[in-house]
């Protein structure tokens, strides 16, 4: 059994510890695939940065939020946006146009719609046990923003 886990996806490992089912994505709201999405998307950025090298814990902490904050995710979608597949587009069109029940802190309203679009189409895949395409995505994204890590 340990064997199958360790090539599994996160999720299946998930749901093998801990129980659970499989359920029908599809009836999630673009801000549930959001909350999911936002946190894959940071622990891939932070696991990016972490593996440049050790540095001070809030030397981390900076660079990540830089580029987790919506003003570069925004950056990110719109590099990558022509290379996703039309299903892609369109659960990142539902997490954009969705109404949000919260104001953007330091971002604009367009910026803080793109980034949850982002974070609602890694949601979407994540759950659909497909980390490969996020982490393509994403390295696409981080080369032509050209994004320092």
């Amino acid at each position: 059994m340990e064997e199958s886990l360790e090539n599994s996806s996160l999720l299946s490992q998930i749901h093998a510890e801990f129980g659970g089912e499989n359920v029908d994505i599809r009836t999630f709201s673009p801000l549930t695939l959001a909350y999911i999405g936002d946190a894959i998307f940071e622990i891939i950025i932070r696991t990016l940065i972490v593996e440049k090298g050790q540095r001070a814990t809030d030397t981390l902490h900076r660079h990540t939020t830089k580029i987790v904050c919506a003003q570069t995710q925004a950056k990110l979608i719109d590099a990558v946006y022509e290379k996703l597949t039309k299903e892609e587009q369109d659960i990142y069109r539902r997490g954009k146009n969705t109404k949000i029940h919260s104001s953007a802190k330091n971002a604009s309203l367009v910026d803080y719609r793109k980034a949850t679009g982002l974070e609602a189409l890694c949601g979407y895949l994540f759950l659909k046990m497909n980390t490969a395409r996020i982490l393509q995505i994403v390295r696409q994204a981080i080369e032509i923003a050209q994004i320092e890590l």
